[in-house]
């Protein structure tokens, strides 16, 4: 199990190398000039060319990637060329705020969807599980800033129960969560349910079925704990989209985020902020799917065996 972990944490290095060269390039060929942009259309072409040497941006491309490396190695993000901080600062500052977004939205769908997919697997064809469907493709389908919007609207404008915008109270929390979990909860209601019908038709459990076990142990310990592979990977890929993909959300709810933060840099062509913010987020969805890869060994033992 300790290879398989080792074996896992280095391959994250080519993955994070390859990744700052998509992003350093992507930026690189983008149209507009952050000089030009931080100065104006109108400034005189001297005062735009010295700014560009001061940032670096007159140098050739693989000498700024080499740069770019050589200061994220030493965790030097670099500095925003509007705020004239550093970006690891910038990001720090609103990092919490995505992460409690995306961990609250998970949490709320992994409360809604595991139970509710399991419920549909049991009472299978049932009206239950009919109309559970229905709902989570409804879910599914519905866009989360015009579920953020309704639900701005009805508890906040109508009720006046909940805040309309911010992120710094548990109250504040509630509506921007399940916008996003309500969703999410639909995509793991119906993996859950899948795995789990082509679980239970297993020997194993029409088995333990006729030994007369309990049927909650059953569901729980025999069927649920071999039907949560698909859904762990799921949850893994969920999170880790979470971290870069509320962006409207974060705009909507008015939170201080990277995702909407880093839309906001792309928009004024500040590069250090989107190489940061972008490798930031790498950064956390290669360790998300690392801490899946771990738990695939907690779950299911033939991945421990393969390594002992």
């Amino acid at each position: 199990m300790h290879k398989y972990i080792l074996r896992r944490i280095l391959m994250m290095f080519p993955v994070l190398l390859g990744v700052m060269f998509v992003i350093f390039t992507l930026v690189y060929i983008t149209p507009g000039d952050p000089a030009t942009i931080m100065l104006g259309e109108r400034a005189p072409p001297e005062a735009i060319e010295a700014l560009r040497r001061d940032m670096g941006l007159d140098r050739p491309f693989l000498v700024q990637f080499a740069g770019y490396v050589s200061r994220v190695a030493r965790l030097d993000l670099g500095t925003s060329f509007f705020s004239g901080r550093p970006v690891f600062d910038e990001l720090s500052f609103r990092f919490p705020s995505t992460a409690l977004l995306a961990g609250m939205s998970l949490l709320v769908a992994i409360l809604i969807g595991i139970p509710m997919g399991v419920i549909c697997s049991i009472r299978h064809n049932s009206v239950f599980d009919n109309i559970a469907t229905v709902l989570g493709l409804i879910a599914l389908s519905v866009p989360n800033f015009w579920l953020g919007l309704m639900l701005m609207l009805l508890f906040s404008v109508n009720l006046g129960w909940l805040p309309v915008s911010g992120f710094t109270t548990p109250l504040h929390w509630i509506l921007p969560s399940f916008t996003i979990g309500l969703s999410l909860a639909g995509e793991f209601m119906r993996f859950t349910r899948s795995s789990m019908l082509e679980v239970i038709r297993q020997d194993y459990i029409r088995t333990a079925w006729a030994k007369g076990q309990k049927e909650s142990a059953i569901i729980v310990r025999h069927a649920l704990k071999n039907a949560l592979i698909p859904v762990i990977t799921v949850i893994g890929l969920s999170f880790g989209g979470l971290m870069g993909g509320a962006v409207l959300t974060e705009t909507i709810f008015a939170i201080p985020g990277v995702g909407g933060f880093t839309f906001q840099s792309i928009l004024s062509r500040d590069h250090p902020i989107i190489q940061g913010g972008v490798l930031m987020i790498a950064v956390i969805f290669s360790f998300v799917n690392l801490v899946v890869d771990i738990l695939y060994g907690f779950v299911d033992p033939r991945v421990r065996s393969q390594y002992r």
